[in-house]
């Protein structure tokens, strides 16, 4: 499957460039995309609930709380390399300064800024306190309806925690009616996955026949910026975390992952993406279903290391940009700012950008300087969506390690010295 998806990304980009933005054939690849997206979509919800629950039902109290802190942990400790390391790509290449002067004035701002200030005045802290209410919300099914993931994943935590402490039959009927429904979730996504290739197809050649290359040359200092540090993250990085940590080959688990991390890369969405990493992580790299089904819908909303990097890089450039140099204690707000919105505002749309906003409000810098990175955005928001979703099953790899699960990556269990207690 990875190399049909692999073929199809060469063929969407041949067939994007010959279409163009007005090409006759342009309307077809777009319907081709999108049905393939709604697919994916569909799974989603059905998919997080009965993983979660189907996870959490079979769990004791102590195992649950064991994960849950590996789980943290990782998360704010990845998050917080990953944005020191685009802190460093940004200092040492300055792609906001072009000739010795800022580049602001030069470069002008994108056509659409306008729209995008509108849309994210009035963002800012309160918005963490809209997340907090999101993770509880007044009706299930809406959320549901509506794709709320935080308050699904909140209701399923608290579900499956509470069907985990049923005694006897009930408890035994909660436990073997979850794990037939995620069974035939799973077979639903293998069967959406046949079509992989035709959907990829699809979404990549419209990214590429509207967006085409003209974009990339204003900002083309700023873009190899943002992909140098999410390259080193992902192959630097997360490798010495998979190697050190969990003591697994990072080779067999980039092989093990091909489909989601195409997908990823195609859809820019790493919930759509959901269905295939928990596929890849559970069939291809044996993470088992009570580890995956806990890290992978958390760290989909939660863990987003490509976008924290992002939105670091993105305030640097455009502080360089208008001229404003920012001190180590500007950075080190920076470098805050885009790791608390990267864990806590994922569940808002156009995350990377309130997140963003949120950043350059703390520093005082102008909320117009967005518009600087627009034309570039979306073929960057693939990248670092890729990188998103290798984050999260790297976590579920390290996680299911720490517990000492046996045949992850074909390893044996990895056994974790404890201390010697009395006698």
């Amino acid at each position: 499957m990875h190399w049909q998806i692999a073929v199809a990304l060469v063929a969407a980009v041949v067939a994007g460039v010959w279409s163009g933005p007005d090409g006759a054939a342009l309307p077809l690849f777009d319907f081709l995309g999108t049905l393939f997206l709604n697919a994916l979509k569909m799974l989603v919800v059905p998919l997080i609930v009965s993983a979660i629950l189907n996870g959490l039902a079979s769990m004791q109290g102590s195992t649950l709380t064991r994960i849950g802190l590996h789980t943290i942990a990782y998360y704010v400790g990845t998050g917080l390399v990953a944005i020191l390391t685009g802190l460093f790509f940004v200092n040492m290449l300055m792609p906001g300064i072009v000739d010795g002067t800022p580049a602001g004035p030069r470069m002008g701002l994108d056509a659409s800024t306008t729209e995008v200030v509108q849309q994210m005045q009035g963002k800012g802290i309160a918005d963490f306190a809209r997340v907090l209410l999101l993770l509880f919300p007044p009706n299930i099914f809406a959320a549901a309806a509506e794709g709320q993931m935080l308050g699904l994943i909140c209701f399923s935590l608290l579900f499956g925690y509470a069907a985990s402490r049923l005694p006897g039959a009930p408890g035994r009927s909660q436990r073997e009616f979850w794990q037939g429904f995620y069974g035939v979730m799973i077979r639903l996504t293998g069967l959406i996955m046949r079509f992989a290739p035709v959907g990829v197809f699809g979404l990549v050649s419209v990214v590429i026949a509207r967006t085409g290359w003209d974009a990339l040359r204003p900002l083309a200092m700023f873009f190899v910026t943002v992909v140098l540090a999410l390259a080193t993250h992902a192959l630097i990085t997360l490798p010495l975390v998979l190697r050190g940590v969990a003591r697994v080959s990072p080779w067999k688990h980039y092989r093990a992952m091909g489909p989601a991390l195409a997908m990823a890369f195609s859809t820019s969405s790493s919930a759509a993406t959901l269905p295939v990493t928990q596929n890849c992580v559970e069939q291809r790299a044996g993470v088992p279903l009570r580890v995956s089904g806990f890290v992978l819908p958390i760290g989909a909303n939660v863990n987003t290391d490509g976008s924290a990097l992002y939105e670091c890089v993105v305030a640097m450039f455009i502080a360089q940009a208008y001229g404003v140099e920012l001190g180590f204690g500007g950075q080190f707000v920076v470098v805050l700012g885009a790791l608390f919105t990267s864990l806590g505002i994922a569940g808002i749309p156009s995350a990377s950008l309130v997140g963003i906003a949120v950043i350059l409000g703390a520093v005082g810098l102008p909320l117009e300087g967005i518009g600087l990175v627009l034309a570039v955005d979306r073929i960057l928001d693939m990248c670092r969506t890729t990188v998103n979703v290798l984050g999260d099953s790297c976590a579920a790899v390290v996680v299911g390690r720490l517990e000492g699960e046996e045949g992850i990556l074909g390893e044996p269990a990895l056994r974790i010295r404890k201390a010697a207690g009395p006698g």
